[in-house]
């Protein structure tokens, strides 16, 4: 087995492992989408619930496009919306709660999503 080839296949294992663990956190928040965790989080940030709607919505069929391996003129376009989510999701927390938690799982599912835009370039590039 070539160096290539091995970098090739730790470059798709690196790619599914993020792109999974992607998938593991955005996929199932669309079942508590209109939970009372999710309405009390919206409104200790003060934003509309319409817009919590429109996030969680948005980040399932973004989540959806980034493990099905058709549609590769949208992924893309997933990644950079995820980005805007999570980055915005940073800096309302940073700007309501300070650096938490909730500002930390912001980071650490933005570096996820960048690790697996990274390499899934690497591979399809």
């Amino acid at each position: 087995m070539t160096t290539t080839t091995t970098a090739s296949k730790a470059t798709k294992i690196i790619y599914w492992v993020s792109t999974g663990l992607l998938a593991l956190f955005i996929l199932p928040g669309i079942f508590f989408i209109n939970g009372q965790m999710a309405k009390d989080g919206m409104q200790h940030l003060s934003l509309p619930h319409w817009f919590a709607m429109e996030v969680g919505i948005g980040s399932f069929i973004g989540g959806l496009i980034l493990i099905i391996p058709m549609w590769k003129f949208l992924k893309e376009w997933a990644y950079v919306a995820l980005g805007i989510v999570y980055l915005s999701a940073l800096i309302a927390h940073l700007s309501i709660d300070g650096f938490g938690s909730d500002a930390i799982t912001a980071i650490v599912v933005f570096a996820i999503l960048t690790v697996s835009y990274i390499t899934y370039h690497k591979i399809n590039d």
